[in-house]
């Protein structure tokens, strides 16, 4: 089995079709599919469903193509690692949870550094992003922290308090009783303070409405339709206009640490330790709130 196969294979895959692969490729249809019946012959197994407008995965294939895509990633990181590690360049697949106040600074900097670099960014709550950064489908993400597990490494970013968010200027626990949360997806890590001092107050929610971005939670707040957790730097343009109000988190619930994760025995390309580099300088730089 030699690489190049396994890259006709999976853009056969992404295409559905040998035609289409074969012009990507620039190579002759034929070829493209001796190579497919070739790899299928070797591994014993028919990895596509055959029709009259092209070709689907099956089982066998979809399993071939993750180990694939695995391979080939690994590959092009090897190959990254010997360019010139004072100019990077390529792919950086970043995940964040959206309210990392100190993202876009980090960015600006490094794009001005090191512009050609492509910063891909994957929004999602903690646990999300933490599974796809083990499973080395990204390089790395920002998270709520800390993270306690065995293939992770971590660099805290910035310290921040949360807040309770509301539409009016008035709050106390009871609210809780009477309107919904507006809140992410389970595995954020703002929830689960929320949830920890809900529950030392012995306090259950009246709702939990989930939201996946927040501008719709913000914007469901400013509207009325309920409260919710969030950094307190997230909110202050609006908090300051006397759109939404914030009211204090009770200790020990109140402060949260963004981080960024790595999976430790991934290859550290230049472009990745470039990259941490800017996230080091710029959290120097950083002031705790207080």
């Amino acid at each position: 089995m030699e690489f190049n196969d396994l890259k006709i294979f999976q853009t056969v895959a992404a295409h559905g079709s040998v035609s289409k692969a074969a012009l990507e490729l620039n190579y002759v249809q034929s070829n493209v599919t001796a190579r497919i019946k070739l790899l299928e012959k070797e591994l014993q197994t028919s990895l596509f469903y055959r029709h009259k407008r092209g070709m689907i995965l099956n089982t066998e294939g979809k399993r071939l193509l993750e180990h694939t895509r695995d391979i080939l990633s690994k590959m092009e990181k090897m190959k990254s690692s010997f360019l010139d590690k004072s100019s990077p360049s390529g792919v950086l697949e970043i995940g964040i949870v959206e309210t990392v106040a100190a993202l876009p600074n980090i960015l600006s900097s490094y794009h001005s550094k090191y512009p050609n670099v492509e910063i891909s960014l994957k929004a999602g709550v903690t646990d999300f992003l933490l599974d796809k950064v083990v499973d080395m489908k990204l390089d790395g993400a920002f998270v709520s922290g800390p993270i306690k597990h065995p293939l992770i490494e971590q660099i805290e970013v910035i310290q921040e308090k949360l807040v309770i968010v509301t539409k009016g200027s008035s709050f106390s626990t009871e609210d809780i009783r009477t309107k919904p949360l507006l809140l992410y997806n389970k595995g954020c890590g703002y929830r689960e303070r929320l949830e920890g001092w809900l529950k030392a107050e012995g306090i259950i929610p009246k709702q939990i409405m989930e939201f996946g971005t927040f501008g719709t939670i913000i914007g469901s707040v400013a509207a009325g339709i309920g409260i919710t957790i969030i950094p307190e730097s997230s909110i202050a343009d609006l908090a300051a206009s006397g759109t939404v109000f914030c009211h204090p988190v009770a200790e020990p619930y109140r402060e949260i640490t963004t981080i960024f994760i790595r999976r430790k025995d991934s290859y550290l390309t230049s472009t990745v330790s470039c990259f941490i580099d800017e996230i080091i300088a710029r959290a120097r730089l950083s002031i705790p709130s207080t």
